[in-house]
Formats: C-alpha cells, structure tokens, sequence
C-alpha cells in the first residue's frame, strides 16, 4: 500500500476526504472506473499490513483447512490441569 500526501492548496481532493470522514465515498471517473474513499483508522491499517504477511496468511489458510481437533479434557491432562 503506497501513502500519497495531498497538499492543502488541491481543494478538490481536500473536499472529498472531508466528506469522506462522515461517509464513505465511490468516485467515479469519466469511463466508469469507480474507487472507494474511506477514513482509515488504526485497526483498518493493521489489518492491511496482516495481510501483507505472506507467512502469517498461509499459516491461517493452513490452520483453517485442519479438521482435527482435541477435545477440552484432553488439552487439560497435556497441560497437567485434570484433577
């Protein structure tokens, strides 16, 4: 993800993102091209760098293709917990 830094005198641009901290924006150009304008918080972009993590996205992918569980109890007894 590239970070472009608008500069106050590009009205324009600065008028949309206003609008766009209220409600999300799509901006539609001349051919139909269409894009989304929208505030980014903090955890939006935590979760674009998590995606990024090619190493951490196919260990999840991975993960949630296993069918194998441990039930509650089995866990406890690994853990040395059972009574």
């Amino acid at each position: 993800m590239k970070t472009i830094t608008v500069p106050p005198r590009s009205a324009e641009i600065n008028a949309l993102l206003q609008e766009a901290k209220v409600e999300d924006l799509i901006v539609r150009t001349e051919s139909g091209d269409e894009f989304m304008l929208t505030a980014v918080g903090d955890f939006d972009r935590e979760i674009c760098q998590t995606r990024r993590n090619a190493k951490l996205m196919t260990l999840l992918d991975q993960r949630a293709k296993q069918t194998q569980t441990i039930s509650l109890d089995n866990v406890k007894h690994r853990l040395g917990l059972s009574k």
